[in-house]
């Protein structure tokens, strides 16, 4: 465990609104900050940093805790793993004592074995046993350097080639299961282990530190499936990395190709369009969406012109937007994919596609327009109504102005009946966006999903009084003394909040300040997310001793009901409660 002193000096050295900043686009409000939410779908911000207690809470999804939190949820980090980064970035060198480095040892060796397995596909590739791959890049038409370039290689047409290899450099099956190099199968109650990648063309991962995180294997002929990806590690989340962003970061003048595959992705950098990436499969996720738009403010969708293709862009489309990102979508007239059209007609051709691509809205409406029969009355009333629904999902006014006067010229029809139904449908829309909210809200005390304090609206009353205690007690530790001995962790009724009260009165006790930093190695992301929404409300509940002895009332009388509840004629949560309470069970 990391000392007191070593936290407390880590929390003086950060500024959590600098830690957020690079995901999260803050705006202040008064003495925090306001962005949407990096950890949820929303469009109205509800993620909230504050400065003063170093914290962030969101009111949309619960996420919470402090500047190690954010860090442990951002990048999937264990907590050391989190410190450290933090540590690293103000120029602090964390103590040896007590240190259990177990997990990043674990995630070295990892790494280590990967890059072993790389250089050994890429060895293969020109050995008797990779001519088959070899001849299939060369197909392709990529060159010598570009194979070296971006480290293809070939796992050979055997049961154990990368384990044999891989155990001579001193790899255990047990390493090599972990790293999802290799499988485990059992058969008559024997177990036994082979290589997870056979008779494929490899495509090694690489992040943007330069290490091999994982692999895409691609099969020399029509079998299936086509591609077989290495699962998600120790080093490796597919939801949150993105394949050639280690180049395209370096040459993407502000703009980046979103391609849909690795062999696209490929083909575009040999063409010289070296800002091209890809999502690890055409779902792509939020947080891939962030990371990019921490290397480029526009993003140029290139999927494919197939059903699937079209479907992810439409995703695409809408996850961009969330997170305010600039966006145009290429589309693929005279080929399927990028990889064709190059072939077909050279880079200049694609080079020119690209610059005339639309941006999201005009494609939109492009593809609503597709649907319909302009010539008839009908055809343009529906598209106009699919237009003007397109057109009530953009934000700037401007913009919306611009393109229903370019669609009155089109169709002929006048602007101001299109700008009328516009603001009917925003109408309709904002009135069911705040129907939705307040819902929310009102949810928000007494939903079932509470995982972390499921007990919470069984005894709401009492819950309350808890965090109220709680949240004083952290803004206020010299409130102790003074209530200690009217209120005890046992007088509380929900068990989270027991563990959380018992923390900082422990951490009092200890004569530190009870900070989120301190008490962020004791809960889980989830939990820190609890504890943090405690002390975002802490503003609005009590912080006068007084106070204090409201709450120890509350807890006092909702205690007392519990003992006097009739089995009888009890509730099922009455009854649960009593239960849970006479038996000692949690």
């Amino acid at each position: 465990m990391l000392s007191n002193e070593f936290l407390q000096e880590l929390r003086s050295k950060i500024d959590i609104e600098e830690v957020v900043a690079p995901y999260v686009r803050l705006r202040r409000s008064g003495r925090t900050y306001s962005g949407l939410c990096p950890f949820h779908n929303e469009k109205t911000p509800s993620f909230t940093v504050y400065p003063e207690t170093q914290s962030f809470y969101c009111f949309g999804c619960g996420a919470g805790g402090d500047a190690i939190t954010f860090v442990r949820r951002m990048e999937n980090l264990d907590y050391m793993e989190a410190v450290k980064s933090l540590a690293d970035r103000v120029g602090l060198a964390l103590p040896q004592d007590g240190y259990d480095d177990t997990l990043m040892k674990q995630r070295r060796r990892m790494l280590e074995a990967n890059r072993e397995a790389a250089r050994y596909f890429h060895e293969t590739l020109f050995t008797p046993e990779g001519e088959a791959a070899l001849a299939y890049l060369q197909g392709r038409g990529l060159t010598a350097k570009m194979i070296r370039h971006f480290g293809l290689g070939c796992a050979p047409n055997r049961w154990d080639g990368l384990m044999r290899h891989m155990r001579q450099k001193g790899y255990s099956d047990a390493e090599l299961v972990s790293a999802n190099l290799a499988r485990r199968s059992e058969k008559n109650g024997r177990v036994s282990c082979y290589d997870n990648f056979r008779n494929r063309m490899m495509i090694p991962i690489i992040d943007l530190r330069g290490n091999v995180i994982a692999f895409g294997g691609r099969v020399l002929d029509d079998s299936k499936p086509k591609y077989v990806n290495t699962s998600d590690t120790l080093v490796y989340k597919k939801s949150q990395a993105i394949f050639a962003l280690n180049f395209a970061k370096v040459a993407n003048d502000g703009k980046l190709i979103l391609a849909e595959g690795y062999m696209d992705v490929i083909a575009y950098h040999q063409a010289g369009f070296t800002n091209a990436v890809a999502c690890l499969g055409t779902a792509l996720t939020r947080e891939q969406a962030r990371l990019l738009s921490r290397y480029a403010q526009e993003v140029i969708l290139s999927y494919d012109a197939d059903g699937a293709g079209q479907e992810a862009t439409r995703r695409a489309i809408g996850i961009f937007n969330e997170i305010g990102m600039k966006l145009r979508v290429l589309r693929l007239t005279g080929g399927k994919d990028p990889d064709e059209i190059l072939r077909k007609y050279g880079p200049d051709r694609l080079r020119d596609l690209i610059e005339g691509a639309a941006n999201d809205v005009e494609y939109r409406i492009l593809r609503e327009r597709e649907k319909f029969d302009l010539s008839s009355p009908d055809g343009k009333v529906g598209f106009l109504s699919a237009a003007v629904n397109v057109l009530s999902q953009v934000d700037n006014s401007i913009e919306r102005d611009v393109y229903a006067g370019k669609l009155a010229s089109e169709l002929e029809v006048g602007k101001d009946a299109i700008l009328t139904q516009l603001r009917r449908v925003m109408r309709s829309r904002r009135r069911s966006q705040e129907k939705t909210a307040i819902r929310a809200v009102q949810q928000l005390d007494t939903s079932p999903r509470n995982t972390v304090n499921p007990e919470r609206s069984r005894h709401l009353r009492a819950a309350r009084a808890e965090e109220a205690l709680i949240a004083t007690l952290m803004r206020n530790p010299d409130f102790l003394p003074k209530i200690e001995n009217r209120v005890a962790p046992e007088d509380f009724l929900t068990d989270f909040n027991r563990r959380v009260f018992s923390a900082v009165c422990a951490l009092i006790h200890e004569g530190s300040t009870p900070e989120l930093a301190l008490l962020s190695s004791s809960f889980t992301p989830e939990e820190m997310g609890a504890v943090s929404a405690i002390l975002a409300r802490g503003p609005a509940v009590s912080n006068t001793v007084a106070e204090c002895d409201d709450c120890i009332k509350v807890l006092s009388e909702e205690k007392a009901k519990l003992e006097t509840v009739d089995p009888a004629t009890a509730s099922d949560d009455e009854f649960l409660a009593l239960f849970q309470k006479k038996s000692g069970a949690p």
